[in-house]
């Protein structure tokens, strides 16, 4: 693992896939299992505190993760505190940022948090049986609302957009959490589904189950 400091609030960081496993970490897992991106995170700020003793990036951290070609490039930024507020000099950069829950670790972000973003909520709920799935097709009758289903690693999983020009935020929250009656919340991205998981029903997966399987 490469270490650089950028200055006296900034140090950057790049690591090797190779280096990632050789660590005992899958490349792949770092993305969406919480605790092990935190695990590699710390590994390498301890790294990083026994090679600058003079490096201090305690308080509130910024970080950025680059994903390239051969391994990661990790931004991390010390903010100053003044006054109650945090004070972030960001170094500019022109790379394409690629978010992880390395990034949610130490920015403030609520694991929990909806993603109200982008004109529309989006979410990705998991269920533990396809049963389930089923279920919440025989309980959820609102059927303009875009979701398709997946199959990944043993699990289905239901990426559901809600449009805010049809539903204002409360109407959203309630219909979420009618359909979290049936499943949970996953940490899992959409990109990642549809990189490495089955796509079981591309559009309109629940009016298209509950069509196709009794309750």
């Amino acid at each position: 693992m490469d270490i650089e400091r950028v200055n006296d609030t900034t140090i950057k960081f790049f690591i090797t896939y190779t280096d990632i496993e050789d660590r005992g970490f899958d490349r792949d897992e770092i993305w969406y299992n919480r605790e092990r991106g935190e695990e590699l995170f710390f590994e390498m700020m301890n790294e990083a505190n026994d090679t600058d003793d003079e490096l201090e990036l305690d308080g509130p951290l910024w970080i950025q993760v680059h994903a390239l070609d051969k391994g990661l490039e990790i931004v991390v930024t010390r903010g100053q505190v003044s006054d109650g507020s945090v004070k972030l000099e960001i170094p500019v950069t022109d790379k394409e940022t690629g978010e992880s829950n390395l990034v949610d670790l130490m920015s403030g972000n609520d694991e929990d948090e909806l993603d109200h973003t982008n004109d529309h909520l989006e979410i990705v709920i998991g269920f533990r049986d396809f049963e389930d799935v089923i279920s919440l097709s025989h309980n959820f009758f609102i059927d303009d609302l875009y979701n398709e289903l997946h199959h990944f690693e043993g699990t289905y999983f239901l990426h559901v957009l809600f449009n805010d020009e049809s539903y204002n935020e409360d109407e959203q929250d309630d219909m979420l959490s009618q359909m979290l009656e049936y499943g949970y919340e996953s940490d899992i991205s959409i990109y990642r589904l549809k990189e490495y998981g089955k796509e079981i029903v591309k559009e309109n997966a629940l009016p298209v189950i509950r069509k196709s399987f009794s309750k």
